[in-house]
């Protein structure tokens, strides 16, 4: 695989190699300020805040956090959801020379409390309407200070006003006080209003965030990624998407900036391009995504394949109530794009929905099908620029397997991260070095390579299935069932059996309006599917556990059906 052959199935334009700028993450908003200083950095529900403007409010930011003792390499915690000042907080902590852990905000204390601890992160970021969540994770972790900030703050000021009278109390963002040592977001913009970035020499080896991933599957791992990992990975995908205008584009920001997909291939992405982020604070409001993106004229839009499916089967776009003819590309990850999905929502805009692949580890993206190049169904597409993947033997760990075959995917690149903190053994396992001397990062993930350099994932090693000795990949199993005309939503795993060890379970969310019985899916599986890949059990729900970035949770199932739970 030396000869890299994706290469030449690259769009026109796409370069194989990138010089990377010597500089710090923020270094693509200050030169985003100096280029385009009256675009609009930030859209939320009207209100503009510019690249000039932006950039200042960071460098603000930025001497309040080390007047308040951020010292270069702590960490400082956002529990915030698509808002400006999440931007806002995300770079000020950046040019104070922190690193930014990035927690959901949905979730509970317990589950707070992991990462704040492991982390030791003592400042942390937070709207009003989760300040006494992290009242309690703060009693028993080592987080010391809250700034809190009212989603309304960054509202147009007559939405602000309705917002105070109508909405404010009753969905919990009013708080009259805070507590001893807390302190206003507002009150520290205006108190260092005349403040510049401080005196903080912040290098492209100096650790820019953590991002923990595998919480709801085990052990939270904080994936360390540099200044200079992210910034490949910005640029990579930057140069992926040709044909886009500087200073011209709006994307819409709908999937989580607490992730790095959100992060990276969203607000990074736009940054380096000068183009304007509409925040979406929760994309499962699809009125508030469609009305944006019918209202700002979105052009690009990354998202997951829920979303898009959900905007396709939304009623409203149906009855073509909504203009989404703005849309350029959209880059589609965290889950198998279907086909049906892709063309039906291609048919919907006229845009481009390419499916990509990534992991935290790298921070977020390694591979993306090309946007004007031939998108192969079930394909993640090829290597970006520096990437370069290999498909490594199972059963050794080691031997580099031919064209064609299956083994678990490594990849070594410019964005791959740093390690995991405090965890040399996960490390160690996941980064490894192999003959030809390059340390690589073992994705757990398995997958094959075709005659033209595009890969295949057929799926995750440790959800692999084994029927009677047989072996089963749930992602299979899962799209042939999702070409059911009435099926909308399908999750597969493995779960005990007395004969067979373990047999092969299908969990269905069915279409709105529509019918589909336990034999008349059995039927269909068995036209699509070899006998023992065909599930033996069924259960239909009206929902499926998903993450946040919206990937079906097949462990999780497996886990309520192991406990009798429905």
């Amino acid at each position: 695989m030396d000869s890299k052959l994706w290469h030449k199935n690259y769009d026109k334009g796409v370069p194989t190699t990138i010089e990377y700028p010597k500089a710090p993450l923020f270094h693509f908003l200050e030169e985003a300020a100096r280029k385009f200083p009256d675009r609009a950095c930030t859209i939320f529900k009207g209100a503009v805040i510019t690249y000039r403007e932006m950039n200042a409010l960071t460098d603000h930011m930025a001497a309040a956090l080390v007047d308040m003792g951020v010292k270069k390499g702590d960490r400082v915690g956002l529990f915030l959801p698509n808002t400006p000042q999440f931007v806002i907080a995300y770079f000020g902590i950046l040019k104070a020379g922190g690193v930014v852990v990035a927690v959901n905000p949905t979730y509970p204390p317990d589950e707070v409390i992991t990462p704040v601890n492991d982390a030791n992160i003592e400042i942390m970021f937070t709207l009003t309407r989760f300040y006494e969540r992290l009242k309690k994770v703060r009693e028993k972790s080592k987080l010391k200070r809250i700034i809190v900030t009212n989603i309304k703050e960054t509202l147009p000021p007559l939405l602000r006003f309705l917002f105070t009278l109508a909405k404010e109390k009753k969905e919990g963002d009013r708080v009259e006080s805070l507590a001893e040592g807390d302190v206003w977001m507002k009150d520290l913009l205006a108190k260092y209003a005349n403040s510049p970035r401080p005196n903080v020499e912040v290098t492209p080896d100096d650790t820019a965030l953590f991002q923990y991933s595998g919480g709801t599957t085990g052990i939270p791992k904080g994936a360390v990624a540099m200044h200079r990992n992210v910034v490949a990975n910005t640029l990579q995908i930057k140069s992926w998407m040709t044909g886009l205008e500087e200073g011209k584009e709006v994307v819409l920001m709908g999937i989580p900036l607490f992730h790095v997909y959100g992060m990276v291939a969203g607000m990074n992405f736009a940054m380096a391009g000068g183009a304007a982020m509409v925040m979406v604070p929760n994309a499962r409001d699809l009125k508030d995504v469609l009305e944006n993106i019918s209202k700002f004229k979105a052009t690009i839009f990354p998202g997951v394949p829920l979303l898009y499916n959900a905007i396709n089967n939304h009623p409203d776009v149906k009855a073509g109530k909504y203009n989404l003819s703005s849309i350029k590309a959209c880059i589609s990850g965290s889950a198998p794009l279907m086909r049906e999905t892709k063309e039906q929502f291609e048919k919907l805009t006229g845009g481009k929905v390419f499916e990509g692949y990534g992991l935290s580890e790298a921070p977020t993206a390694t591979h993306c099908n090309p946007l004007n190049g031939v998108n192969k169904t079930g394909s993640i597409g090829m290597p970006l620029p520096d990437v370069d993947v290999k498909i490594i033997s199972l059963d050794d760990g080691e031997t580099e397997m031919p064209q064609g075959e299956i083994g678990e995917i490594v990849v070594n690149g410019p964005q791959v991260m740093k390690g995991y903190h405090n965890m040399p053994t996960e490390t160690a396992n996941a980064l490894r070095q192999l003959k030809d001397g390059k340390t690589w990062l073992f994705t757990g993930d398995i997958g094959r390579m075709d005659e033209d350099g595009y890969f295949y994932i057929v799926d995750r090693k440790k959800e692999l299935i084994k029927p009677g000795g047989f072996q089963v990949w749930p992602r299979e199993v899962e799209e042939a069932i999702s070409a059911h005309p009435k099926v909308l939503e399908v999750g597969v795993g493995g779960i005990p059996d007395p004969h067979r060890g373990e047999t092969v379970k299908a969990w269905i969310v069915v279409k709105p309006g529509e019918t589909l019985t336990e034999e008349e899916l059995k039927a269909f599986c068995k036209e699509h599917l070899a006998p023992y890949k065909v599930p033996t059990h069924y259960e239909f729900r009206t929902e499926l556990p998903k993450t946040t970035v919206g990937k079906i949770l097949r462990r999780e199932l497996v886990r309520q059906h192991k406990e009798g739970m429905k």
